[in-house]
């Protein structure tokens, strides 16, 4: 099959909306998110749409060998990935140009990251969710997986994802950006208390040899800089556990912030926060769910952490 068959020479493309044709927005999802299943597919591009809405335009991907599916454990549910043919059509999409390419394309290549990357998904969901409620500006492509940094010695800061999102309090927009660290609970607590550290590094690197710094006077940028006009803050969402130990995974966020230097100074400059995901999709990131890192008090909305 050729990329003409789907999208012929004349066709125009422009980032996914309600007018454009859905299977366009299929793959556009699928390319930004990796995987998803048909149920998150629906909820991020049609809500009130009935599943075979979805299920009739997936199937035909299929059968164009543009999307292939892997079956989740102990479910008839479906996690579908982009096929290789389907990497190489999406690849130069306007909407995903800058993106990090990090296909899944076999079922077996699926099956080894379903559960991390569907938590992922299920976790923006939720933020889609309210943002359609409260009226602002966050959908489909507002979140992209796997973001890696430089952070010096060779070692790079891979952000589980980056989210942009956009409120119009009063009739003013301002945007806003986070860094998205999902934990299921897989590896020790320390390690996860650890990526703070990584964040700190990021915050603070320079990676202008110490004898060619540039003088006082000249324009400088840090390395964020070159990607985001303000560092974006840090959220740690959890599931997968007992609510005991995702709480305790929460405390032991709370004391590497106390304890190390540098991520104390983060937390200075960075707002920081951790919830649990079934919170979120109790009562909403905006809710009063989100633990601050860096400072006492109760639980707030991710925008006042």
């Amino acid at each position: 099959m050729t990329a003409t068959r789907l999208f012929p020479p004349h066709a125009r493309w422009s980032v996914p909306g309600d007018q454009d044709p859905l299977r366009y927005q299929l793959l556009a999802a699928l390319a930004q998110h990796r995987m998803a299943t048909t149920t998150q597919l629906r909820l991020l591009l049609r809500p009130h749409a009935s599943r075979q809405a979805l299920s009739a335009p997936l199937s035909s991907l299929r059968k164009q060998d543009l999307v292939g599916f892997t079956s989740l454990p102990r479910s008839k549910m479906r996690a579908w990935y982009l096929t290789p043919d389907g990497v190489r059509i999406t690849r130069d999409l306007p909407a995903l140009r800058g993106r990090p390419p990090y296909p899944i394309t076999s079922a077996n290549a699926a099956s080894s990251k379903v559960a991390h990357t569907l938590a992922s998904v299920q976790a923006h969901l939720t933020f889609v969710a309210d943002a359609r409620r409260r009226g602002d500006e966050h959908n489909h492509l507002d979140w992209t997986p796997e973001v890696s940094h430089h952070i010096g010695e060779g070692e790079r800061l891979v952000a589980d994802a980056v989210m942009h999102y956009t409120v119009e309090p009063d009739g003013q927009r301002t945007k806003l950006r986070a860094f998205v660290e999902m934990d299921r609970a897989t590896t020790s607590s320390e390690r996860l208390a650890a990526k703070l550290i990584a964040y700190a590094r990021f915050r603070y690197y320079d990676p202008t040899p110490i004898g060619r710094r540039r003088g006082h006077q000249a324009v400088t940028v840090e390395s964020w800089q070159r990607w985001y006009p303000a560092f974006p803050r840090i959220l740690f969402i959890l599931t997968s556990a007992p609510p005991r130990t995702l709480n305790n995974r929460i405390q032991d966020l709370r004391a590497m912030v106390r304890e190390h230097p540098a991520v104390a100074a983060l937390g200075g400059d960075v707002a920081l926060g951790a919830a649990i995901l079934e919170d979120l999709e109790e009562q909403g990131p905006s809710g009063p769910v989100w633990v601050p890192l860096a400072a006492d008090g109760p639980s707030r909305s991710w925008m006042d952490l």
